[in-house]
């Protein structure tokens, strides 16, 4: 079972998706699977992301490849997301079942950014955050994900405290779960369905 994971930029985003997928898979009962991200070609940002020409490109190079592609984008507070990458799973599911068959893409929008995946996966968040205000705010990275890193001493690390926080999403995979119902239960529900199918 390979997956690939499209983030609207890996740079930095990969140090989170990576272990968070990786933990998913073991949760669902798949820990053999080999999860990557997507870093040619690099999405410079949502506009690409959400292009369906620039996801076709990658469709085509990797399919013979991948299982399940994942295209994971921030929502930032745009409640017209959902739309959009529902668009490019059906364009997708149209390109992938002329393929080679079992080829899935599964589109999901992390609420608000894939920072607050990470900041789920904390016991230790700041007394006075309060979850439902950390999930809701459109600039959850500013407000919270560098607050807490710099606390931690951890943004001069790789990614900027994504790397330790990413492998702690994953190693709290059932907390993040618990926590992010609208993106990461749902991406997870998802992936399950087709594994059954499969």
């Amino acid at each position: 079972m390979n997956i690939l994971i499209v983030p609207e930029d890996f740079r930095k985003d990969q140090y989170i998706l990576k272990p968070l997928v990786e933990g998913m898979m073991n949760d669902l009962g798949k820990p053999k699977g080999k999860v990557r991200v997507c870093q040619d070609p690099l999405l410079g940002g949502i506009s690409q992301a959400l292009n369906w020409d620039r996801i076709a490109e990658i469709l085509q190079r990797y399919s013979g490849m991948v299982h399940i592609f994942l295209l994971i984008v921030d929502r930032d507070g745009n409640s017209g997301r959902r739309t959009a990458l529902d668009g490019i799973e059906s364009k997708s599911g149209v390109v992938l079942s002329s393929g080679a068959s079992g080829r899935v893409l599964f589109a999901e929008n992390a609420w608000q950014e894939v920072e607050v995946w990470a900041l789920a996966a904390c016991e230790d968040l700041p007394k006075d955050w309060v979850w439902a205000e950390v999930r809701a705010e459109p600039h959850p990275k500013e407000i919270y994900f560098d607050v807490y890193v710099r606390d931690k001493g951890l943004q001069d690390e790789p990614g900027e405290g994504r790397r330790t926080l990413g492998n702690l999403a994953k190693q709290n995979y059932r907390r993040v779960h618990s926590l992010c119902a609208e993106d990461v239960q749902a991406l997870h529900e998802k992936i399950h369905s087709f594994l059954r199918g499969t």
